[in-house]
C-alpha cells in the first residue's frame, strides 16, 4: 500500500489546521463540554471530540469507518464534515 504524495499531506495538514481554529460555536451540530484542559469541542449530544473526527478525514479514512468509530449518525457526521469543508477551504487563488 502505498503513501499519498507529500503534496496531499500538506494539504490535509493545512486543512485540518483551518479546520481546528473555525468558530464552532457557529455550528449547530457541535457542542463545547468544560473538561479537564478547557473547554473540548465535541459532537453535540454525544462525546466524540471534533478534533480526533477532523484528524480522522484528513488522514483520509472512510467517512463509514468515522462514523462507527466515534458512534455518530452518518447525518451528525455530514454536518460536522460539511461545517469543516465550508469554513476550512483554501483561500481562492
Amino acid at each position: 500500500m502505498g503513501h499519498p504524495a507529500p503534496n496531499a499531506d500538506a494539504t490535509s495538514i493545512n486543512w485540518l489546521l483551518r479546520a481546528s481554529r473555525l468558530d464552532w460555536s457557529k455550528c449547530p451540530a457541535a457542542q463545547s463540554v468544560p473538561g479537564e484542559r478547557g473547554n473540548v469541542w465535541v459532537v453535540r449530544g454525544t462525546r466524540a471530540p471534533l478534533a480526533k473526527i477532523l484528524k480522522r478525514a484528513a488522514e483520509g479514512y472512510p467517512f463509514l469507518e468515522i462514523q462507527e468509530v466515534f458512534g455518530l449518525t452518518l447525518q451528525q457526521l455530514m454536518a460536522i464534515l460539511q461545517f469543516a469543508a465550508e469554513g476550512a477551504a483554501p483561500p481562492a487563488s
